[in-house]
């Protein structure tokens, strides 16, 4: 007999739990279409049965290469009705590393947008584990190969009931790829329990009610739109699509909807405030911000125009935010500079997570005194399951019971963390992770390259680019221009360096290891930390 007092966590719950609360209440908002809380579970369920009925089961894995509309929302409970694994497929990468991850994962269904899905033209007849593939078509675009309409798919299933729970909170519940030091995608698994747990934190330290109309500037695919997915739907708010960030449809649909929150890297809240559109809030927001510690002068912007600004901190392997920069008295009332300066902290651990250190190489705290340098280290309930298929790079990253981020912060005597830099090969550019080894892999494959490094550099809109520094073989005559199509050509084009430096040699210590530390210390010379 099932214990009395116990039931495995897992988010269906929350969707079950606001389709009988709310049940004619709007749920998602979708330009002029309106799904209400019933319908949704609704098509939650019949989506669910239309995979049964396609062969998917229980720890299968259905892939989604969506933007944020009314579908990629509603697979983030579907699957897992099944006890499925969800795969959000960032839509911005090549067509190779898409294929990538569908074999990798072992996805056996695949579905997309068809204005997507047209992108993958050339790989699909390669593609090793994906048996179907199931189109939705909002833009009237042809795949160019063949598909299944979503009307059909969907007609498999029934409303037949499915419980809404899980026989083990530990099932992996999605998986999130994100670039590695090694250049290749890491899986990084969610659970069931970890994603309820993170969910419940964003509720908290958004601020999230059921009056949230919350619009979905943040991508789903990343890091299941860092739990939000599951957290408004939680509290019963409302979901406003927004396939494509826009600085113009954002200021319309904040008047249009009266929406109350949504989550943006700096980068877009640079793009809202400079927008023709800008004008002061007609309703007070609350605007999460991470990837990149928010600006005095984009802080001074948003809150003149009406905002709060909330500023979290983690990574793909922490269910994205892991720590918010929580405000203490008489912070609000400090000097706009003063203010920026406290609220460009990660902060500390939310109030699901344990607490979130910052350590030596021998996994010792370092002193508290804003001047000491360690590596942040996290545990608890909203760390990752591991890395998919990959125990090796699992076992790494938890080295010393902790989940190492690679981050190098000062540790305040106030317990805030403040990051200074980073010790992995990763960028992070406006909110996306890009990989120095897999733009310099892809520099290197270019005949005329002898060798190259690449690093981030500050960029005022972006946060990080990617700059590298290449020599040239003897008689080697590539521009730089000429290698940032090459690199283009192999890799999603956001990775691509936005310049290319020609040098004669690059630094080295005795044993012949590049030095990028001497580079970054140029190009970040006079700042007070190498993250931006």
């Amino acid at each position: 007999m099932a214990a009395v007092y116990r039931t495995e966590l897992t988010p269906l719950s929350f969707l079950e739990r606001s389709a009988l609360v709310y049940p004619r209440k709007v749920a998602i908002v979708d330009g002029d279409r309106r799904i209400t809380y019933g319908d949704m579970a609704g098509r939650t369920t019949r989506m669910a049965n239309a995979m049964a009925a396609s062969g998917v089961g229980p720890g299968d894995r259905v892939a989604f290469l969506c933007t944020n509309i009314p579908e990629m929302l509603i697979a983030h409970f579907a699957p897992a009705l099944l006890g499925a694994v969800l795969v959000a497929v960032n839509v911005r990468l090549s067509p190779e590393e898409i294929r990538y991850i569908l074999d990798h994962s072992g996805a056996k269904l695949l579905v997309g947008e068809t204005h997507l899905l047209a992108g993958l033209d050339g790989i699909t007849d390669r593609l090793g584990t994906v048996t179907e593939i199931v189109g939705i078509d909002r833009t009237g675009a042809d795949a160019g190969f063949p598909i299944t309409p979503i009307d059909e798919f969907m007609a498999r299933g029934s409303d037949r009931h499915r419980p809404w729970e899980v026989d083990d909170e530990e099932r992996t519940i999605s998986i999130n790829y994100t670039s590695g030091t090694t250049g290749r995608p890491k899986g990084v698994m969610y659970t069931h329990r970890g994603a309820y747990l993170n969910a419940l934190g964003e509720i908290i330290h958004s601020r999230h009610s059921p009056d949230s109309v919350y619009l979905w500037t943040l991508p789903m695919f990343h890091c299941n739109g860092w739990c939000t997915t599951w957290g408004v739907t939680a509290i019963g708010g409302t979901h406003v699509c927004l396939p494509r960030v826009d600085p113009a449809e954002i200021w319309s649909l904040i008047d249009s909807e009266k929406v109350t929150h949504f989550n943006a890297a700096p980068t877009v809240l640079i793009g809202l405030a400079n927008a023709p559109e800008v004008h002061p809030f007609p309703r007070p927001v609350t605007i999460t911000t991470a990837g990149a510690p928010p600006s005095p002068t984009i802080i001074e912007v948003m809150e003149g125009l009406g905002a709060e600004i909330v500023h979290m901190y983690g990574l793909t392997e922490t269910y994205g935010p892991h720590t918010v920069c929580e405000l203490q008295p008489g912070v609000p009332e400090m000097p706009v500079g003063d203010r920026a300066r406290f609220l460009a902290r990660q902060g500390v651990s939310f109030i699901i997570a344990d607490p979130t250190r910052v350590v030596d190489e021998h996994m010792q705290d370092i002193p508290q005194d804003a001047t000491a340098l360690g590596e942040v280290v996290m545990r608890g309930n909203n760390v990752m399951k591991g890395y998919f298929d990959d125990p090796e790079r699992t076992d790494e990253a938890f080295g010393g019971g902790c989940f190492h981020s690679g981050d190098i912060a000062v540790w305040h005597p106030d317990g805030y963390v403040d990051l200074r830099d980073r010790s992995k090969d990763i960028i992070i550019s406006g909110g996306e992770n890009i990989s120095t080894i897999e733009v310099e892999k892809a520099i290197a494959s270019h005949p005329a390259v002898l060798e190259c490094a690449v690093i981030a550099v500050p960029h005022e809109h972006w946060g990080e680019r990617p700059k590298a520094f290449v020599v040239r073989k003897a008689g080697g005559t590539a521009s730089p221009e000429e290698l940032i199509d090459h690199v283009r050509e192999r890799i999603a084009s956001f990775k691509a360096p936005d310049e290319v430096e020609m040098v004669d040699s690059l630094p080295k210590t005795s044993t012949g290891k590049i030095q990028k530390f001497v580079l970054r210390d140029r190009e970040w010379a006079g700042r007070e930390r190498r993250i931006n």
